[in-house]
């Protein structure tokens, strides 16, 4: 009998859709400044975008995305256009 392994799943916070973690992108705020987690490791306050463009479009133009998250995407708002064109 084989043992399923259990794939984590996180919620992006822009369509709430519960989706692997794999096809997620983490954007953390940690005492360095907002910055992409490419490796799902960083240490940090993070929140989960889809990797779609509709979704990081809403987010970026989200004016409540800073009271409801507690940081800003200006930052890396041209590091998240170029994941959309990849």
């Amino acid at each position: 009998m084989g043992v399923t392994k259990k794939i984590p799943e996180r919620m992006c916070v822009v369509c709430r859709q519960m989706k692997p973690k794999a096809e997620l992108i983490r954007i953390v705020n940690s005492e360095d400044g907002v910055t992409v987690d490419k490796t799902g490791k960083l240490g940090g306050r993070g929140v989960y975008l889809c990797k779609c463009k509709e979704c990081i479009t809403k987010a970026l133009k989200n004016k409540g995305f800073v009271k409801q998250h507690g940081f800003s995407l200006e930052n890396v708002a041209q590091e998240l256009e170029n994941l959309i064109e990849q």
